[in-house]
């Protein structure tokens, strides 16, 4: 049985797990990511909305106060990665060009309407337009569509391409294609983690990133899988929306990402998503597909002529509440999961609130108001411990360096 030391070990090759690696890279770690399958969870089959306000839910201030800090740290956090990925500008794929919202029917229009209120009751932007001014945004937006909305700040990113600078940006760590079958623990410590071939790895900090997987590797992590269906299609540039589309028809959600024209005049537009309650299996049933592309045609008709390139069905890691669990649990052990349906969008948060954890600073520079902003955030929202039995407290600071910690 053979073992790996290393300053940091993160559990977890998704955006968030090689965000966790850059980072502790970054303040001078040596790092090991476990993970059999890099970026083929949650991550893979991600639209990448960057949108806390129309993903803004009644009784989550929560979700939306993490949302819109993160929100704030996008533009910086992608400039840094292309920079530390040796990619020009815009590689990452980040627009921000706002959001269409969409009401297919009248019962759609009033639920839109309570969503208006809620966005101003929050103090986040958004507006009600007619069905005719959604039409001169977009002109594919079908005769039928009852009411819409301009959301301002929501926006999106492409999150393959972000998966794949992360992991340019990482290169320096050990990527191990294993899973992670339990952690290992002394005198109350997280240590390290043992792999499915027997083999440990010892570290002063351990980054538990593994999405919804984390519970069968913590208790103290209560992430649970739900599944979710995207699709991909080839549409022509004309006939596709420039900005996202978002909407409800018959009170089912339905979205449409559209990604940068091609020199062809074509591009790829994501369609999503469905959610469920239920074992994470991978398999994409013919009722979802079905469904997306029924509503998503409802909105917009013009998309019947598009190709389907590609059905994907992954599993988004929730906790009990749909907040995050980003910070320390256990002496040795940080948690960076639990992002639910904001996994992207919640990113540069998390890379911030690696950052404090490690003692180091997002794009070195901590001093920020939006960084400081978006630690404060984490600490108040999003601390692991608010699910954790008193006697499990874990303490309010990095592992100390005689233990090997990185801070």
């Amino acid at each position: 049985m053979s073992s790996h030391a290393c300053d940091v070990l993160v559990v977890g090759g998704g955006v968030i797990g090689l965000t966790a690696a850059w980072r502790a890279l970054e303040a001078g770690a040596s790092v090991v990511v476990l993970d059999p399958s890099p970026g083929d969870g949650a991550t893979h089959a991600a639209a990448g909305m960057l949108a806390p306000v129309m993903e803004a839910g009644f009784g989550e201030e929560a979700q939306a106060r993490l949302g819109t800090a993160s929100l704030a740290l996008w533009p910086a956090f992608a400039e840094a990665l292309e920079r530390a990925a040796g990619l020009p500008a815009g590689a990452v794929g980040l627009e921000t060009a706002g959001t269409l919202a969409l009401a297919y029917d009248g019962d759609d229009l009033v639920e839109l309407r309570r969503t208006l209120a809620l966005h101003r009751e929050l103090g986040l932007a958004s507006a009600e337009i007619t069905p005719a001014e959604a039409r001169r945004r977009e002109p594919g937006v079908g005769a039928r569509v009852a009411g819409a909305a301009w959301v301002p700040g929501d926006h999106q990113v492409d999150p393959r391409a972000v998966h794949a600078a992360l992991a340019a940006a990482a290169a320096r760590a050990t990527l191990v294609p294993r899973a992670a079958v339990s952690l290992t623990w002394a005198d109350g410590a997280v240590v390290g983690a043992l792999d499915g071939t027997g083999t440990t790895y010892t570290a002063g900090t351990v980054v538990l990133a593994a999405g919804h997987a984390s519970a069968s590797l913590y208790a103290g992590a209560p992430t649970r899988a739900v599944p979710g269906t995207t699709l991909r299609l080839d549409a022509a540039a004309d006939r596709s929306p420039a900005v996202v589309v978002r909407g409800t028809v018959q009170g089912r959600p339905v979205y449409a990402v559209p990604r940068r024209v091609r020199p062809d005049g074509r591009r790829e537009l994501v369609v999503g998503a469905t959610s469920d309650e239920r074992d994470d299996d991978h398999l994409t049933r013919a009722g979802d597909v079905f469904a997306l592309l029924r509503d998503v045609r409802a909105l917009l008709p013009e998309l019947d002529d598009a190709v389907l390139l590609e059905a994907v069905t992954r599993s988004r890691p929730a906790s009990p509440d749909n907040a995050p669990l980003l910070g320390w649990a256990a002496d040795g052990l940080c948690l960076a999961t639990g992002h639910y349906r904001n996994g992207i969008l919640l990113t540069p948060l998390t890379a911030a609130a690696v950052d404090e954890a490690l003692g180091g600073a997002l794009s070195g520079a901590n001093g920020r108001p939006e960084v400081r902003a978006a630690v404060e955030a984490a600490a108040r929202y999003a601390d692991p411990r608010r699910f954790a039995d008193a006697d499990t407290t874990a303490p309010r600071t990095a592992p100390t360096t005689e233990r090997g910690g990185t801070a």
